[in-house]
């Protein structure tokens, strides 16, 4: 079934999103870089603080900071140079931070935020080389799901390029946005999860192939889009900052569970890159079970509840209007 925006109110959804990828990110915050090992001796079975940063429990980081950075941006007519100002000012002046101060930045994300100070234009300012496929721009990215919902396949793959392309341009990290929000549109619209990651793997493997990108790179995301990642046991799923991990985890992550809290502790005890695996499942995991399936008592001690709440309001009406 295909929804327009005049039709359903989404601003459950949106609150889903926010709020889901906010506590994912929280819940990794305390516990980033450490590994597997050290995290199966002690694994994370609650919202705690301290820890990494030395910081209060539910304090979340870039990942969520860049979310509402983009979803703000979107609260206005879309503008790729919006995205990139409101990414400048929590950078330099400590815009949409939980706690007044950024304290934790990916180094390709600060590269092209540098490069977007210096006057490079938004959709060129991140890097096109290989070794810029960290997940910094798939952290991020799921607020453009509710600007993407009633375009076109082509306008959402160019559309997703641009937004990516301010902190990483190549076509992996582009890739690997554009699968997530499908999978997003999908859950959107009422599929199955696993209904979902079948169709993808015609879907998406077949639209890439129209665009004549390089089958070396579509061949990288064989294993969603040819295996059955459920059946990938967890020794073999990686939870690196490499872009093409995070995605593969996270995926990994829903599929192998059945709620929300489930999905988020699975994804941040994967170790190493916790925070960002925990917002990019968490994400999917709240717009698939819905806002209420996310605990109370750990909604309750995120940072700056109120302005997302107030945020996800904002974001609904422009969708509406």
């Amino acid at each position: 079934m295909h929804y327009t925006n005049k039709e359903v109110d989404y601003s459950g959804k949106i609150k889903s999103v926010l709020f889901g990828v906010a506590v994912g990110d929280a819940l990794g915050v305390p516990v980033e870089f450490k590994s597997r090992q050290t995290l199966s001796k002690n694994p994370v079975t609650d919202m705690i603080g301290n820890g990494t940063y030395g910081l209060p429990a539910g304090t979340w980081s870039d990942d969520s900071s860049l979310t509402f950075c983009l979803a703000e941006a979107l609260t206005q007519d879309f503008d790729l140079n919006v995205i990139a100002r409101n990414f400048m000012n929590w950078t330099y002046e400590n815009y949409w931070t939980p706690r007044g101060k950024v304290f934790d930045i990916g180094n390709a994300t600060q590269q092209a935020i540098s490069r977007l100070a210096k006057g490079e234009q938004p959709d060129s300012a991140g890097g096109f080389d290989e070794n810029s496929n960290g997940n910094g721009s798939l952290m991020r990215i799921l607020p453009l799901l509710f600007y993407l919902l009633d375009k076109p396949i082509n306008e959402r793959f160019n559309i997703t390029k641009q937004v990516s392309s301010i902190t990483h341009g190549h076509i992996r990290s582009v890739i690997a946005c554009f699968y997530y929000l499908e999978f997003a549109k999908q859950i959107l619209e009422g599929k199955d999860k696993f209904e979902i990651y079948r169709n993808l793997q015609s879907e998406i493997a077949n639209y890439l192939t129209s665009l004549s990108i390089s089958p070396k790179e579509i061949e990288l995301f064989e294993r969603l889009l040819k295996s059955d990642i459920r059946k990938i046991p967890e020794d073999e799923i990686y939870s690196s900052g490499y872009v093409l991990h995070t995605l593969e985890s996270s995926i990994w992550c829903l599929l192998t569970t059945n709620c929300y809290e489930e999905a988020v502790l699975r994804a941040v005890n994967l170790g190493e890159d916790t925070d960002t695996t925990g917002a990019v499942t968490g994400g999917l995991a709240g717009l698939l079970y819905g806002f209420d399936s996310i605990p109370k008592n750990w909604l309750k001690q995120i940072a700056r509840y109120d302005d997302i709440e107030n945020l996800a309001e904002r974001l609904s009406e422009k969708i509406h209007s």
